[in-house]
């Protein structure tokens, strides 16, 4: 039997070395596979996107104590700015109501009352 030349030898090794490497590879493949349609289900999606949005929210409303607590005379007039946009019609309204108010009536008594003040004044003359 005749020994195969170095070269040959080591070109099998490093065939075997990578069809190991690629089955290896190609099973780690089968395996995320079979696990795809578990992480797809529609409860999972739902869960993973439930907790990526609280932890998002929960962020913001640090990033927003935060913002607070630096600039606090900022934070009150923006919410200032805010409150009175969102009142704005009822504002306008409100308003127009007292600058285009009319004087008040006097009340009939006194009114009666200058009538009669008149007349007499009238029969005197």
């Amino acid at each position: 039997m005749i020994a195969d030349p170095p070269a040959v030898v080591e070109a099998r090794r490093r065939a075997d070395d990578a069809r190991e490497r690629m089955m290896s590879s190609f099973e780690a493949l089968l395996t995320r596979a079979r696990q795809m349609p578990e992480k797809l289900a529609p409860g999972n999606l739902a869960r993973g996107a439930w907790e990526a949005a609280k932890s998002k929210g929960a962020d913001v409303a640090e990033d927003a104590v935060d913002a607070v607590r630096k600039r606090p005379v900022a934070a009150s007039s923006a919410v200032a700015a805010l409150a009175l946009f969102i009142a704005r019609e009822p504002l306008m309204d409100l308003a127009g109501k007292l600058m285009s108010s009319k004087p008040k009536k006097k009340p009939a008594k006194a009114a009666k009352a200058k009538a009669r003040k008149q007349r007499v004044e009238k029969v005197d003359e």
